[in-house]
């Protein structure tokens, strides 16, 4: 689908392009890993991006099935998470329904739970990881191109915990469960938050909520010591982050606008 792209933001941990149709391949250098960021959902959905060096990023909707392309140089670190329900002015100020990082379009924090968070580390070994540990907002799939070196595998979640969340977990808006709240996030204890005498491998054990989660997520982070599991290694690849789409969907296109 063709689009209009959005300016280019340039910095020095992180640049975005909008995906258009176009003839000319997008080229990088070798140390840099492409992020494709696709939208599969019926709704809009607004793109956020944030890492420790330089918490930014995002400021534009991508509708139903459009994609964008998140550029980061080895050594990057961060999260991606998709935001709904989102209103914003001319001057960027509004909110979301969830995953507000604030008022602002251009994300300058964290976004509120309950979000679907993708975690990155790069480095010669990518780290990578969907987590559920702060809720569900979106069915969320990190997929390494087939070029990869290592594990390689699949994370995420493309069931719709939504449809299968506890009635104390769920949030809601005029009536709508429009995400799963994590137990963490509802009662506030040390043993759900894995944090106090429970703030270690040995003492945080999976909760009946997490092993639900689990159980219909098993490529998620489900707990904070969920690592066993969910953290996944690969190495030499891009990546294409889907919103609403399967494990086994592949991207075919492999042209950007290249500004």
């Amino acid at each position: 689908m063709a689009f209009a792209p959005a300016p280019l933001v340039l910095r020095p941990s992180l640049f975005i392009v909008i995906v258009i149709a176009s003839g000319v391949p997008y080229t990088l250098s070798e140390s840099a890993r492409v992020f494709t960021v696709v939208n599969y959902c019926k709704e809009a959905i607004w793109p956020a991006i944030t890492n420790a060096e330089n918490i930014t990023g995002g400021g534009f909707a991508l509708k139903p099935g459009q994609s964008a392309v998140y550029t980061a140089p080895l050594g990057w670190h961060g999260r991606i998470w998709g935001r709904t329900g989102c209103n914003f002015d001319k001057n960027g100020n509004g909110k979301c329904e969830t995953g507000s990082c604030g008022t602002l379009l251009n994300c300058t924090r964290p976004g509120d739970p309950p979000t679907s968070i993708a975690e990155f580390t790069l480095g010669d070994i990518d780290f990578y990881d969907v987590s559920l540990v702060d809720g569900f907002n979106l069915p969320m799939v990190v997929k390494p191109n087939s070029n990869g070196k290592g594990n390689c595998s699949t994370a995420g979640c493309d069931g719709d915990l939504r449809q299968n969340c506890p009635p104390e977990l769920q949030a809601k808006d005029d009536g709508k469960v429009i995400a799963c709240r994590s137990a963490c996030d509802v009662f506030n204890t040390d043993d759900y938050c894995c944090r106090g005498m429970f703030g270690n491998p040995m003492t945080c054990l999976p909760t009946n909520y997490s092993r639900s989660f689990k159980q219909f997520c098993p490529a998620a982070y489900s707990y904070a010591y969920d690592d066993r599991t969910s953290i996944i290694t690969c190495s030499g690849t891009d990546y294409t982050v889907s919103f609403c789409g399967s494990r086994y969907t592949y991207i075919l296109s492999k042209y950007y606008n290249s500004f």
